[in-house]
């Protein structure tokens, strides 16, 4: 039996659900994610890196210990801001992660010991190093959003030059210098602009994931990351 090919309507529904992702709320709180991602995950390397490097070049001495314990337990304060972000903007529901143990003795060292067993300090050292990679490659991404904007505001600003990749060191470029090219440039904007939307979402989803899995313990694993694209 052969499947029976879907109906007018059904595919006019399918093409209402690719493009009610521009107007969806959840899609511009996934884009400004991405645009913090690099800001923050480059802070993130540089105060991490700068800790770890001279805590452990100062090991033989008893400063390098305190930078190398300083930096671990304090990047716990660093993950609770990024684990609020994956909720504001991404729409999970993280909570922190119960592992700290119950004491069994007083003083700061029992306290420190606590903290450094504890699972979620070692994950969530883990997503702040990968933050950078994260950041820089939806900054990759966010390039798009600079060439279909290019494009789509051609009918205002013509003639000037669209500038795609580069290949070489020689960039492939459009020069847009009449009405009619103008004209033709901002449908391709348009195309472009939502399929940046699209990438984007996919890309914030991913993002999602790895915040559930090493941010903390999720209220709703099965609902995972918002997606408005679905």
């Amino acid at each position: 039996m052969t499947p029976s090919a879907p109906s007018r309507r059904d595919s006019g529904y399918a093409v209402g659900d690719r493009f009610r992702i521009v107007v969806d709320r959840q899609t511009y709180k996934n884009l400004l994610y991405l645009l913090l991602a690099f800001p923050l995950g480059f802070a993130y390397a540089m105060m991490l890196g700068f800790g770890l490097a001279f805590g452990a070049i100062l090991s033989l001495v008893v400063i390098g210990f305190a930078i190398l314990i300083g930096t671990v337990v304090g990047s716990r304060l660093l993950a609770r801001l990024e684990r609020w972000l994956a909720n504001a903007l991404l729409g999970l529901e993280l909570r922190a992660a119960d592992d700290i143990r119950s004491p069994t003795s007083a003083g700061p060292w029992a306290t420190i010991g606590r903290y450094l067993e504890a699972p979620s300090t070692w994950q969530g050292l883990g997503f702040l190093l990968l933050k950078f990679w994260v950041g820089f490659a939806a900054l990759m991404v966010l390039l798009l959003l600079g060439t279909s904007l290019s494009l789509l505001t051609a009918p205002f600003r013509y003639p000037h030059e669209v500038e795609f990749v580069t290949v070489n060191d020689e960039p492939i470029v459009w020069t847009i210098e009449t009405l009619p090219e103008a004209l033709l440039a901002a449908p391709i904007g348009a195309l472009l602009g939502l399929a940046f939307l699209h990438v984007s979402n996919a890309f914030a989803s991913v993002a999602g994931w790895m915040a559930v899995a090493m941010l903390g313990e999720p209220e709703a694993l099965e609902d995972g990351p918002a997606d408005p694209s679905n």
